[in-house]
């Protein structure tokens, strides 16, 4: 498990960093959901099997989740849009 980087970017770039140093761009749909992480909050690291999404970014006090893929690599903009629903 690792903790959230107190300096992470969730709110301007949609990216988190882990106290490992990892950097994961969080799902445009999932945004919401890491905007009550605080530093301390531990978080583990899961493959998934998704279309869109290579992990899952879980909280461990309440189990919550946010998918994800590696900060280096950006959305497909026809995913974000089919997603959000426009």
């Amino acid at each position: 498990m690792e903790d959230v980087d107190a300096d992470h970017k969730a709110r301007e770039e949609l990216i988190v960093e882990l106290s490992d140093r990892s950097a994961w761009r969080i799902w445009p749909a999932d945004m919401a959901d890491t905007l009550q992480w605080l530093p301390t909050t531990e978080i583990s690291i899961r493959k998934i099997d998704d279309e869109t999404c290579s992990h899952a970014l879980i909280n461990e006090s309440d189990g919550s989740r946010v998918r994800v893929i590696e900060a280096n690599r950006k959305w497909r903009l026809d995913e974000v849009r089919l997603s959000l629903g426009y």
